[in-house]
């Protein structure tokens, strides 16, 4: 491990701004060096670096029994969502689709593509769907056959329920599908402590590799059971699987320097601690970065019960001397990439604290937000008294 992969961390390499955001995300040196070899997809070094990759994600989700398999995939995470929920549901069948924000929107319309019927608990901007819920809702349709629940949901930044989520799905008797892209890896997620059949997460979120694959962690008998159910070529996990096992090899074209580069990303993770240690971080990133901006004025979309170790959202300040484009470009200025907001109710902006950093870097993040106010002459970064309202309202 070099200097620059030790905390406290370093300003980026080559002058990079840090970016604060839900992945793509900041990475270490060793991280970027990883990618300066290339490598032949067939030859038997890469195999075996594919080989341990999937057995070393299958270990951090706990599967000690054989019982799941690890399928990574070429593409962003949507293209793993997609893959899942085409591969698992057969044509026939409906799911219950648990939504907070704009990815389990994403995963309603991504089955509205692949023709498959869905029914939603839409929860908006502020709330996590609930145990409770998901029980009313699969008691009151038979029809139901998967659930699918967005373990953090970064458009608004709230941590969802999963366990009793899990609970209430399996005393059902349905399926429980869970998109952990911006959690897996830093939130625990064990197979033996919470029931599902498949979970997707991403390269570049939590254990901090570069974009480029994801992968799918299923159970065995989800996977052979998905045979001839996929709508594509590419997305057909049960093909993906049977070829990775029968080979070695990736079916079509990996993408053979970010996997280089994930290696050494987890290399790096198991370093820190592995899940437990990077969510220390990551959750001290968020208490100084909360607690700061905070004291500078801003207010948080969430109450902190609700609040994830991932990213966070606040509202925009209602002082007309404001601008998101200013505020981000003074920010960039100052070595920062923020993130715009993604809200259906509310104006708002994010700020992420995953990626290669620490507490001692969001300090300086809200030295950096509090500095950008005074350019722009914002006095008061307290929101429009109507975007408290609405999430009193909202939130009951």
């Amino acid at each position: 491990m070099t200097a620059l992969d030790t905390p406290p961390f370093p300003a980026p390499v080559l002058g990079e701004p840090y970016l604060l955001t839900p992945g793509p995300l900041t990475t270490s040196y060793g991280v970027k060096e990883a990618m300066l070899r290339d490598w032949g997809s067939w030859d038997g070094d890469f195999r075996a670096m594919t080989a341990e990759l999937r057995a070393r994600l299958l270990a951090m989700a706990g599967d000690t029994d054989g019982t799941f398999d690890c399928v990574p995939l070429q593409g962003s995470g949507s293209y793993c969502v997609e893959a899942m929920l085409g591969s698992f549901v057969p044509k026939d069948g409906k799911v219950l689709v648990l939504a907070n924000g704009a990815y389990g929107q994403r995963a309603a319309e991504t089955l509205r593509y692949l023709g498959r019927d869905h029914t939603l608990i839409d929860k908006g901007d502020f709330l996590p769907p609930r145990g409770a819920e998901v029980a009313k809702a699969l008691a009151a349709d038979l029809a139901i056959t998967h659930v699918i629940a967005i373990h953090c949901e970064t458009s608004s930044g709230i941590l969802n329920p999963l366990a009793e989520i899990a609970e209430a799905t399996e005393a059902a008797g349905r399926k429980l599908l869970i998109d952990s892209m911006s959690a897996f890896g830093a939130l625990p997620v064990n197979v033996h402590d919470i029931r599902f059949e498949a979970l997707v997460s991403s390269a570049n979120k939590c254990i901090e590799g570069v974009p480029g694959f994801g992968f799918v962690i299923a159970r065995k008998t989800a996977l052979d059971a998905a045979k001839g159910i996929s709508h594509s070529l590419c997305l057909d996990l049960h093909a993906q699987w049977a070829y990775m096992n029968k080979t070695g090899q990736w079916r079509y074209t990996p993408p053979t320097h970010t996997v280089a580069a994930f290696m050494e990303a987890l290399r790096l993770h198991e370093a820190e601690g592995g899940p437990e240690g990077r969510l220390t971080r990551y959750t001290r990133n968020r208490d100084v970065m909360v607690r700061g901006m905070r004291e500078a004025g801003f207010e948080t979309l969430l109450v902190d019960r609700w609040l994830s170790p991932i990213i966070v959202t606040f509202f925009t300040p209602a002082d007309p001397a404001f601008s998101f484009d200013g505020f981000y470009q003074a920010m960039k200025n100052k070595g920062f990439i923020i993130y715009p907001g993604k809200l259906t109710a509310v104006d708002s902006f994010r700020i992420g604290c995953i990626g290669r950093m620490d507490e001692h870097v969001m300090t300086r993040v809200v030295v950096a937000a509090k500095e950008a106010l005074a350019e722009m002459g914002v006095t008061d970064a307290a929101p429009p008294a109507a975007a408290l309202e609405e999430r009193a309202r909202l939130a009951g």
